[in-house]
């Protein structure tokens, strides 16, 4: 079934990797919106792969969508690149492809959110995961329905 738009039925994750959690986020099958589904605790690489592949049977997703941490001069560092291997190991594992998406300042837009919520951001780490790996997901559907000839597993330009 195509949504509106024209583009096919889509299952993805979206995933904000940290250095201790892993914001995770959906998206509804047409594609058209992301929302925050959980966080993970990054306390093993075998945890992290058991609480997805359980994600990923349960919501039948066919592609990994996580979030680059450019430099702002739109560089990629030492982060981006820790977290592109990780994201890479997790994509064999669970036979996945993963597509890139540049993620900067996603975190700041998730804390502004939280903040117009009337709650405080160093309360709520895992919620802001979450807000962010929503808006990672949801710029990587945007871009889907702009730019449908764009093919899984490409990174964006450096």
């Amino acid at each position: 079934m195509a949504n509106p738009l024209g583009s096919a039925e889509v299952s993805a994750l979206g995933l904000d990797v940290g250095k201790r959690r892993i914001g995770v986020a959906g998206c509804d099958r047409t594609g058209l919106i992301a929302t925050g589904l959980t966080t993970v605790e990054r306390t093993s690489f075998d945890r992290v792969v058991q609480e997805l592949r359980s994600l990923v049977e349960s919501r039948a997703v066919t592609v990994l969508v996580v979030g680059l941490p450019y430099t702002m001069g739109g560089e990629m560092g030492a982060q981006a690149r820790r977290v592109q291997a990780f994201a890479q190991r997790l994509s064999a594992v669970l036979q996945l492809p993963v597509d890139y998406v540049d993620e900067r300042l996603t975190s700041v837009e998730a804390e502004q959110l939280i903040r117009g919520d009337k709650r405080s951001p160093s309360r709520h780490k895992a919620l802001i995961d979450r807000k962010a790996a929503a808006i990672i997901l949801q710029q990587w559907l945007d871009q889907r329905r702009t730019e449908p000839s764009r093919s899984s597993g490409a990174l964006p330009p450096v």
